[in-house]
């Protein structure tokens, strides 16, 4: 039996979460946000093209007594995110939060990286935001105090000690396109900010950093780079995204806001 919830800061909000679901076991950065606002009190749509990661993550929130529903579907396509936005007001009469969670990345320079990969890192990280947020502006301006919050990296902003070029590319784009958001909104009541992490522990990547190595090696490594010698969490990204989600930050728009524990005082240091 579940506990009795009190009014949390997302009581009575409407959010769509974005990438909501999970590589693989443990904390991803969209499905500890999808929890913690459901937590919070709010109103969670859960969106991933995996169905099986979009119902777990749903029955975790409806387990603890949270309130929640899925959608499956590829926000690369234009269609699915009018859906996925359609989904949020069928089952909750309004959407107040957009949280977009979704990147893939591929490794290589501008040399060695082909048009194919470049194009498909675009999409996935670039094309699915412009389409899910075309889809939920018109139902967000209609709100008060609505907001949206795009997870980027930091390696949108530094280089790591390996290229990404796609991945880099698409995410700086990211940041631009929040901010460009934030500047047209302003003025009609829709916030726009980014959550930048650094070095953070998730599945993602212990499937495609880790996954052909010592993952324990490749974790010692990760967070010896860090000032404060440990990475990140999902919880970490997640706390930062509902803060910039929150009405605790109604005076803030167009900022990226690093989760990093300190990495980008190292600038060209930095490794992602």
């Amino acid at each position: 039996m579940s506990q009795q919830r009190k009014p949390g800061r997302f009581s009575g909000k409407r959010i769509a979460v974005i990438g909501a679901g999970s590589v693989g076991p443990g904390w991803g950065n969209g499905k500890a946000a999808a929890v913690l606002y459901a937590r919070e009190g709010g109103q969670v749509l859960v969106v991933d093209q995996n169905e099986v990661a979009a119902l777990e993550t749903e029955n975790l929130i409806r387990s603890e007594g949270g309130s929640a529903n899925n959608f499956v579907g590829d926000m690369t396509d234009a269609n699915a995110a009018k859906a996925a936005i359609a989904a949020a007001l069928t089952a909750f009469g309004g959407l107040d939060v957009l949280h977009f969670n979704v990147g893939i990345s591929t490794r290589g320079g501008i040399a060695d990286t082909s048009f194919e990969d470049w194009r498909r890192v675009f999409s996935i990280n670039l094309d699915a935001a412009f389409h899910v947020t075309q889809a939920a502006l018109p139902e967000l301006e209609r709100g008060t105090g609505s907001s949206i919050v795009y997870i980027t990296t930091l390696a949108a902003e530094l280089n790591g000690p390996y290229p990404y070029v796609g991945y880099e590319s698409s995410k700086a784009a990211l940041c631009r396109l929040s901010r460009s958001v934030a500047a047209d909104y302003a003025a009609r009541g829709v916030r726009s900010n980014t959550v930048v992490p650094g070095m953070i522990d998730t599945p993602h990547v212990h499937a495609h950093v880790a996954s052909s190595t010592n993952q324990q090696a490749v974790a010692d490594t990760r967070a010896a780079q860090v000032p404060m010698k440990r990475q990140g969490t999902g919880w970490d990204v997640a706390e930062a995204a509902l803060f910039l989600a929150s009405d605790a930050a109604g005076f803030i728009t167009g900022v990226d806001l690093r989760v990093d524990g300190g990495m980008s005082i190292l600038m060209g240091n930095a490794a992602i």
